[in-house]
């Protein structure tokens, strides 16, 4: 009777399964809207069509042995000891699967992570901060500027160096080693507090050094004068390949394309790269998807704190002739500079911070 049971439970269980894949099917991604999307989905599916194999066949086995050995009075076991032939398949057959989706799957990662080519391709750079993105596009000369951690300011948080910031930056860093400097002189303070301020001191002479060592070198930092940076939205052009510098300012972040399947960790100290080609525009997928408010999405996919759900970024799809219009609506960075400046911001504790930990 309970082997029976198993059977009619090993049946009712293929079923849901099978339903569960059939009635949740809306809510899986879309058709993949890169070049490099199919393969992978390709890749998925074959993992998939394995792992099923194998769930069906095992417990279909499980439960029909269950039910055709019940325990039967009449019938006595057979007691197996050992079977060569029996240990060689099992530990072949695995092998060789696993061989096949490995090599399978390298060679599809190496595919999508091959730079070789793209003389046409939009460089652009991925900025992450708990918990937000920055990206950051090359101007006519189509040469992002260099950046340091030592110039993010807040006008300034994602440090890129310019020959006009470099002196106003020295200004400030002067300003906040006399300021410390004085408080030390001038108050009596707990030896913890004291200690404290010393280290910022150290600190902020160290970067003030690197600095006058940049605006020293005779190197010009007019590439980053025409950068355009932005925020909220970011657009990019369809059939193009867009290629990520990916860098974090505080911990380890993942930027993650869902829509585009790829996924790139963001590692503070370090740039990391990506790439990918969209194929379809936002209002071609607004009507495949049938909804007319849909944008892809950038996405946080590692846990870096309280706010991490909400570190998100639209993505807008345009034709080249669209992407081109919008870029010529933005400021550049040397405009945004001018007018951040203008309002005279402070660099709050939170800037600090960053700035400790990029350290």
């Amino acid at each position: 009777m309970n082997g029976a049971l198993l059977l009619i439970f090993c049946l009712v269980l293929f079923a849901f399964f099978i339903w569960e894949l059939i009635s949740h099917q809306d809510i899986l991604l879309p058709v993949a809207a890169s070049a490099h999307g199919q393969e992978v989905d390709t890749l998925m599916n074959f993992n998939w069509i394995i792992i099923f194999t194998v769930f069906f066949i095992v417990n279909f086995l499980l439960f029909f042995f269950s039910y055709k050995y019940a325990y039967d009075p009449k019938r006595k076991a057979y007691y197996l000891a050992h079977n060569n032939k029996l240990e060689l398949i099992w530990t072949v057959i695995p092998s060789i699967v696993l061989a096949v989706i490995i090599i399978y799957g390298l060679r599809t990662w190496n595919q999508i992570t091959n730079f070789e080519g793209g003389e046409d391709a939009l460089n652009v750079e991925l900025y992450g901060r708990q918990f937000d993105w920055t990206v950051r596009y090359p101007g006519d000369d189509a040469v992002l500027g260099d950046f340091n951690f030592t110039m993010i300011t807040g006008p300034n948080p994602m440090g890129v160096i310019s020959n006009e910031n470099l002196p106003g930056r020295i200004k400030e860093l002067q300003d906040e080693i006399q300021k410390s400097e004085d408080d030390l002189v001038n108050n009596i303070l707990p030896h913890s507090q004291a200690m404290e301020i010393e280290e910022k001191i150290g600190m902020r002479r160290r970067q003030l050094a690197k600095v006058i060592a940049y605006e020293q070198s005779g190197r010009d930092f007019s590439a980053s004068d025409d950068d355009i940076i932005v925020k909220g939205e970011f657009h990019i052009p369809v059939n193009r390949e867009v290629r990520f510098n990916i860098r974090s300012s505080d911990v380890i972040h993942s930027a993650y394309f869902p829509h585009f399947r790829a996924q790139m960790n963001a590692v503070p100290g370090m740039t990391t790269y990506f790439k990918f080609t969209p194929t379809i525009t936002t209002d071609s997928m607004r009507t495949i998807v049938k909804d007319p408010d849909f944008n892809f999405i950038l996405l946080c996919n590692k846990v870096c704190g309280s706010a991490h759900y909400n570190m998100q970024m639209d993505i807008i799809v345009d034709t080249e002739e669209d992407y081109e219009k919008w870029l010529l609506d933005q400021k550049t960075f040397a405009a945004t500079m001018v007018s951040q400046i203008e309002k005279k911001p402070e660099t709050g504790k939170l800037e600090e911070k960053r700035i400790i930990a990029e350290k």
